[in-house]
């Protein structure tokens, strides 16, 4: 009985250490499987930040040439402004000048008529 339980001992302890082997086997797998996601993980993050960074570039060129050409349109707002009031003072005094032309045209009528 002696031999039996010794020869049953022995089986367990082959059993037990195939089985931890498998284990250790199995845990170096997923421990390299997990390596690989983040190795994944890590490189779809810096692609991510590339792709955000370029198009914040992207957005700030953009940017910039609206806010230059918003600066272009005032300006050209502006000057347009100035030749409309310019043009105004020119109405105005084409006006005066046409008026005092009738009223001498109507004094010259009325002592022509006399």
């Amino acid at each position: 009985q002696l031999r039996q339980t010794t020869s049953e001992k022995n089986e367990l302890a082959r059993t037990l250490e195939m089985v931890q082997n498998q284990l250790q086997e199995k845990e170096s797998e997923i421990k390299r499987e997990i390596s690989e996601y983040k190795d994944r993980l890590l490189q779809a993050e810096k692609e991510h930040q590339d792709a955000l960074t370029e198009a914040n570039r992207k957005n700030e060129v953009e940017i910039e040439a609206c806010h230059e050409k918003v600066s272009s349109l005032e300006h050209l707002i502006s000057s347009q402004k100035l030749e409309i009031e310019h043009l105004k003072s020119n109405n105005e005094q084409l006006n005066n000048s046409l008026k005092e032309a009738n009223q001498a045209l109507g004094e010259l009528l009325k002592t022509k008529v006399r």
